[in-house]
C-alpha cells in the first residue's frame, strides 16, 4: 500500500507540516505503508490546458506519473479567499480522473479563521465526490494559533486529530484492499 501526502500550495509551510504529521506518523505506526511526499513549491506543474495527460512533460509528467502509484492521499491546502488554491485545484485538473477513483483521500487544512473549515466541506469534498473516491470522515483544520513561531503544531488537540486521521485513512485502505481482494475471490 502507498499513501501520497500533498501540500497544495506554492507559498507557506504550515499545511506542509500538517501532511508531513500525517505521514511521519503512518511512516513509524504502519511499516507496512510506503509513505511518498509531493510538495507543490517544489515541482513546476504546466497549467492544464485539456489535453490528454499522457502528453504532459517535465515535472507535470513525472507528478502525473507519481500520482498513478498512489493507493491512497492525503491531500492538504491552506485557505485562500475562502477557496481552496489555485495550484491544488491545477493538480486536479491535470490528472486523469482514474487516478482518485475509488481510492481513499483525507484532508487537512490551514486558514486564517474559524469559519474556513468549511472550504473542506463545501469545496474540496464535493471534488472528491466527482472523482468518485471514498472520503475520510475526520479531516484537520488548523489555523495560526496552533502553531509556534517556527511553524511547528504546539496544540495538543491537533496533534491528536492528526493521529487520529492517519489512523483513519490505513484503516480505511486496508479495509478497502481486504474488500477488493474478497471480491476477487
Amino acid at each position: 500500500m502507498k499513501i501520497i501526502g500533498i501540500s497544495g500550495t506554492v507559498t507557506g509551510t504550515k499545511t506542509s507540516v500538517l501532511v508531513q504529521y500525517v505521514l511521519n506518523r503512518i511512516k513509524k505506526k504502519y511499516k507496512q505503508v510506503e509513505v511518498d511526499y509531493l510538495d507543490l513549491k517544489k515541482v513546476d506543474l504546466q497549467f492544464c490546458d485539456g489535453r490528454d495527460p499522457n502528453t504532459y512533460t517535465g515535472d507535470t509528467k513525472v507528478v502525473i506519473d507519481l500520482l498513478q502509484s498512489a493507493d491512497f492521499f492525503l491531500i492538504g491546502t491552506p485557505i485562500f479567499r475562502a477557496s481552496l488554491t489555485g495550484a491544488l485545484k491545477n493538480l486536479f485538473d491535470l490528472v486523469p480522473d482514474e487516478v482518485f477513483r475509488k481510492k481513499v483521500l483525507g484532508f487537512v487544512a490551514t486558514g486564517g479563521t474559524s469559519q474556513h473549515y468549511l472550504v473542506i466541506e463545501n469545496q474540496v469534498k464535493p471534488i472528491a465526490g466527482y472523482f468518485r473516491s471514498y472520503v475520510a470522515p475526520s479531516y484537520v483544520y488548523a489555523q495560526n494559533h496552533h502553531f509556534n513561531q517556527s511553524n511547528e503544531i504546539i496544540d495538543p488537540d491537533v496533534m491528536k486529530r492528526l493521529d487520529d486521521l492517519a489512523d483513519e485513512l490505513v484503516m480505511m485502505q486496508q479495509s478497502l484492499k481486504n474488500e477488493e481482494a474478497r471480491v476477487i475471490l
